[in-house]
């Protein structure tokens, strides 16, 4: 029994290549009205007209390159109000239920915030003694790796063959280019750089961390009076969206829909760093690692930033666990239980919690960090994936960017 085609199935790529229909186009050359033989793609190139409105694409690019030029440009100004952004959603449920309590919404939202930076402030000051370990202890770590480093082997290994290698090299080009002795009235002059010195970095540093402190403040100013607000600017939108109650209606529900897709996925992206950062704790200590607990809180707060975040996690402990315990494979241990840890999270736990609809397109999670990592640098790469989640839940409720929600989905 032969079996038939299924009419409402998806066509692959394969059955439209075989059932591209023919393309029937008069013929130049024959008389008037006689039609020229179907066309088939196999006997020649299949061409679509494609009319292009060249002003059209021209103010397109000219309107790309002002908006990047805006989004570096105004990155103080910028990044407070996306991270207020992303603490109102994440905050929002929690004064939500306060004030289903009969609590007013300005105490409550007071109240959830003052409690979150307490958390933050606490957790950083008992967490303070086991960073300062690890600070000291770099220089120690930095003096034994250099040691080890330059200890002798009995035979050359390959790099030690390409170093001598390029000294040759280096040598044999001084030598071709050397200059003739210096004319008569010619002074010769040498240029001497500067060392390297760490306090010009660590002055630079300190200022930098005078800023985040001052876009701290604004944040936490920000985000409360977002939760104090909560829905007067969607009220507003919902006001000015369209003349009938239906159509208020379904905006409503469409913003209630991008507000409940966004709060799960920040909600999730919080469970999954908690998770990880406890177990990878967890199994620093059976390891017999040293400040696991600073190690965990890293791998946590690293996990946020996919593929990037876990590397660093991996190389860091690499290194921490071979000054530590002094063997190769005691530090491949320690890195391993990391790396294990983030790739079942990134595999399993998170695609459960957020299902298909939370799904992202690897290679756009991929290119959205390349973008934001440019553009804002650390900043970028901690809010590449949120701002990308937050798209994403915009373009699935708007009719004329669903394609673009399909681009960017799983």
């Amino acid at each position: 029994m032969a079996l038939e085609p299924d009419p409402d199935a998806s066509p692959t790529m394969a059955s439209l290549r075989e059932d591209t229909p023919s393309v029937d186009a008069p013929s130049s050359d024959g008389p008037a009205g006689e039609e020229s033989p179907p066309h088939n793609w196999r006997d020649g190139p299949f061409r679509v007209h494609m009319p292009v409105d060249v002003r059209s694409v021209s103010l397109t690019i000219i309107a790309g390159a002002a908006i990047l030029g805006v989004l570096k440009l105004a990155q103080p100004v910028i990044i407070p109000f996306v991270v207020s952004g992303l603490l109102f959603y994440a905050l929002d449920p929690v004064v939500d239920w306060l004030q289903r309590w009969k609590m007013p919404r300005a105490v409550g939202a007071a109240l959830v915030l003052l409690l979150a930076i307490g958390s933050v402030g606490a957790g950083g000051y008992a967490l303070s003694d086991d960073v300062m370990s690890v600070v000291n202890r770099l220089p120690q770590g930095v003096r034994k790796l250099r040691a080890e480093l330059r200890r002798p082997s009995p035979q050359p290994t390959a790099l030690d063959t390409m170093q001598q290698a390029a000294r040759e090299i280096d040598q044999a080009a001084a030598d071709a280019t050397a200059s003739a002795a210096t004319p008569k009235g010619v002074m010769r002059v040498q240029i001497d750089e500067p060392p390297l010195r760490a306090s010009n970095y660590l002055w630079y540093g300190s200022m930098g961390a005078l800023g985040v402190a001052a876009q701290a403040v604004m944040v936490a100013f920000l985000t409360y009076f977002l939760l104090v607000a909560n829905d007067l600017f969607k009220r507003k939108l919902v006001k000015h969206v369209g003349e009938t109650l239906a159509r208020k209606k379904v905006t409503v529900q469409i913003l209630d829909e991008i507000s409940t897709q966004i709060e799960r996925f920040l909600l999730v992206q919080m469970l999954t760093s908690v998770i990880v950062g406890i177990v990878t704790a967890a199994a620093l200590w059976a390891l017999g690692l040293e400040q696991y607990v600073v190690w965990g809180l890293a791998a946590g707060v690293l996990n946020t930033i996919p593929y990037f975040g876990p590397i660093i996690v991996t190389a860091g402990l690499a290194v921490v666990g071979y000054l530590q315990f002094g063997t190769i494979d005691r530090a491949a241990m320690v890195a391993c239980a990391a790396l294990v840890i983030t790739t079942l999270e990134g595999w399993l736990l998170t695609p459960t919690l957020l299902g298909r609809v939370g799904q992202l397109n690897h290679i756009a999670i991929f290119a959205s960090l390349l973008f934001w990592s440019w553009m804002w640098g650390v900043w970028g790469m901690l809010l590449a994936v949120p701002m990308l989640m937050a798209t994403k839940a915009v373009c699935d409720h708007i009719e004329e960017l669903q394609p673009l929600a399909d681009f960017l989905g799983d």
